[in-house]
């Protein structure tokens, strides 16, 4: 019954403009720190930019929260909105902790593991911005949400592959010549990490919407 008055009312279809806003503050991000990982002369700005779009992301965050509290009628249920928005919003908060790591210890040159992590975050960051716009129209578009999300979830475990074996590279290379860097590599590897797992959250709270609504 609540749900075919759901269907029957108006409902607040600003979310989905917020979705997609928040998406391309997050692809962004992403992009930005693939480019820092390359080291070179504009590392610093590419570091500027995620902490400038981590703080816009903050901002569309409250946005969202704000309007589950003051919709009448919500596309979905207003947990799955919060919930969805804030893992969004953690993928991004993640980056920017990346960077914080990146600046306090002063790294400019990064493992090749570390670039291919950051490759695998702006795949992870495009499918989610793909999968957005599709929530719109959850019915006709499930198949290819629910491809999304397993896509997401491949992503993660090539991450944690070369997690691994960047963490075996550094103790090789590292670990008994130079023990600060490898302490130093393994914390940015880590956070890098935890960037991708953030997205795998992201394709689960997909996921759970597909399920409760198709």
């Amino acid at each position: 019954m609540l749900s075919l008055f759901r269907k029957l009312m108006p409902r607040e279809d600003r979310f989905f403009d917020l979705f997609a806003q928040h998406s391309r503050t997050v692809v962004g991000a992403a992009e930005a720190l693939k480019s820092a990982l390359a080291g070179g002369p504009d590392m610093a700005a590419h570091c500027d930019r995620i902490v400038a779009l981590e703080d816009e992301a903050d901002e569309i965050t409250r946005e969202v929260l704000l309007a589950v509290r003051r919709s009448f009628i919500t596309p979905f249920d207003r947990g799955d909105i919060k919930d969805l928005i804030q893992s969004m919003d953690d993928a991004i908060d993640m980056m920017h902790k990346t960077v914080k790591t990146i600046r306090l210890y002063e790294q400019t040159s990064f493992q090749p593991g570390m670039q291919e992590m950051g490759e695998a975050i702006v795949k992870a960051a495009h499918l989610v911005a793909e999968a957005v716009p599709l929530l719109d129209k959850i019915g006709v578009h499930a198949g290819r949400l629910s491809a999304i999300a397993e896509e997401v979830t491949r992503v993660e475990g090539r991450s944690d592959e070369l997690h691994d074996q960047g963490l075996k590279n550094l103790f090789r290379d590292f670990g008994k010549s130079d023990p600060m860097a490898y302490i130093i590599g393994s914390e940015i590897y880590g956070q890098l990490e935890k960037v991708v797992d953030r997205f795998e959250d992201v394709a689960d709270e997909i996921s759970g919407i597909v399920i409760e609504n198709v």
